[in-house]
């Protein structure tokens, strides 16, 4: 057992250990606002498809396609998050996402890069009466002159109104 003075510097390292960790989001654009989501969760990038259409399923759930085999359910976040008209064209991307095991396509208008951010330029989110919920942001990633939404895609993806999982 260490004594308390030892205890107490350890949780200090540990805790400024955590104030330097860096973690990568893929940032991509949907209208003029660029956004950023854990690179770890993405399985690959796609061009854009046509996709099998689902009777019944919201707007915003483009349909399914088959992918090698899975069928994976294709959101489009841009009518999701109610921005304007939709254009398909050739920056039109479908990020492949693996939530919790379930395989998910998101539509984005473009993706730009993969960018690196430490925990002191990540700032928390407004509260603000948008279309999108704050409950989905994990802040403002602010760095040169940027700012990149980082959007926790865990919560968004696995919320009761994307109704992708089965809720128990």
């Amino acid at each position: 057992m260490g004594n308390l003075v030892t205890d107490s510097a350890e949780v200090q390292t540990a805790n400024s250990i955590a104030d330097v960790t860096a973690h990568e989001y893929l940032a991509f654009t949907l209208g003029n606002e660029e956004y950023g989501i854990d690179i770890l969760k993405v399985q690959e990038i796609r061009g854009y498809e046509t996709v099998t259409r689902i009777a019944n399923a919201p707007e915003f759930m483009k349909g399914v396609i088959n992918l090698r085999g899975i069928i994976v359910p294709i959101v489009d976040m841009r009518i999701k998050f109610a921005l304007g008209d939709v254009i398909y064209d050739q920056f039109t991307v479908v990020i492949i996402l693996n939530i919790s095991g379930r395989i998910v396509g998101m539509v984005v208008d473009s993706v730009s890069d993969v960018t690196t951010l430490k925990n002191d330029q990540i700032r928390p989110a407004p509260e603000m009466g948008t279309t999108f919920s704050t409950d989905f942001l994990i802040g403002l990633g602010t760095f040169d002159e940027r700012m990149l939404i980082l959007v926790d895609i865990d919560r968004l993806m696995l919320s009761p109104e994307m109704g992708l999982v089965e809720n128990s």
